[in-house]
């Protein structure tokens, strides 16, 4: 990696690490709103909320450690960088995910008749809480799409899934208050599909990446790789996602008549050609002779 793209690559680290550290002092603020709330008006729904928001935190500690590691540069353990812990991180956060669903679901068919009391002051806290986990995630997943950071947009799904939840606590606390207990259970299941559904979005983009899927089509790389003057034949084609990188690793025979340095001018021009094409900068390529 160049120096550029090397300096490219830490400020947008330190973009993401800022945007979580903003995030982590919003859900620090949130968790102590909820406790208030809960505790004033006794309902365990706002107090389960409160605890959410506690993992939320612990998720923001994580997210920023992950980050801080995975911009390290490779070394002797790991020869192609640290990018794939913030893909595991993704993959933690969708499981946080799937066990946040199983509980809101499992809350909504076991819940207990529990008598509630609500005010204007603590549901207003709490409309003010929904609109600062609203403007959160629409502001965190913007910040994902312009600094391409997966574990950003996971994050951003994770907090639209806090509003979800919000949303259905908010609801249960009103309508238990009122005596519809049927519809909270009913948002609530409704809540919980819908966070499966995120979970599984983010399992979808992180497998790829876990399972070393191809990054890009082996037969498109192959048949640009051919067109290369000097190419006699292409021998093998790989390629891998290292993170939101892209890695690629040739090997291609070349006239054995030809010089060193004959054979090295045709490897950088595939280097060029597939950097141009593909936007990948991390390409190693084997050359070995033809027809010796």
């Amino acid at each position: 990696m160049n120096t550029t793209s090397s300096s490219s690559a830490s400020k947008r680290d330190k973009d993401v690490q800022r945007v979580i550290l903003i995030e982590g002092s919003a859900n620090f603020a949130m968790l102590l709103a909820k406790l208030w709330v809960g505790i004033t008006t006794g309902s365990l729904a706002i107090l389960g909320d409160a605890i959410h928001s506690l993992t939320d935190i612990v998720n923001n500690i994580v997210a920023w450690s992950v980050v801080r590691l995975s911009s390290l540069p490779p070394d002797r353990e790991h020869p192609y960088g640290h990018r794939k812990f913030e893909t595991l991180a993704v993959f933690f956060l969708a499981s946080l995910l799937t066990v946040l669903a199983f509980e809101l679901a499992l809350h909504a068919i076991q819940k207990e008749d529990t008598e509630v009391v609500t005010s204007s002051w603590e549901l207003g806290i709490m409309l003010g809480v929904l609109a600062i986990n609203i403007s959160l995630a629409i502001w965190q997943r913007m910040w994902a799409q312009r600094l391409q950071s997966d574990i950003l947009m996971a994050d951003a799904s994770h907090t639209f899934a806090d509003v979800l939840t919000t949303i259905v606590v908010i609801l249960g606390w009103q309508l238990s208050a009122m005596g519809y207990l049927w519809l909270d259970r009913a948002c609530a299941l409704a809540v919980a599909v819908l966070i499966f559904y995120l979970a599984y979005s983010l399992f979808k983009k992180a497998k790829p990446i876990l399972v070393d899927e191809f990054a890009l089509d082996p037969e498109l790389l192959t048949n640009t790789i051919r067109n290369v003057e000097g190419v006699q034949q292409v021998n093998r084609v790989r390629s891998r996602w290292i993170g939101s990188d892209k890695a690629i690793d040739i090997v291609i025979s070349v006239d054995a008549k030809l010089s060193t340095d004959e054979s090295h001018k045709i490897a950088t021009e595939i280097e060029s050609l597939i950097e141009d094409r593909f936007g990948v900068s991390d390409i190693s390529i084997h050359v070995e002779p033809f027809g010796s």
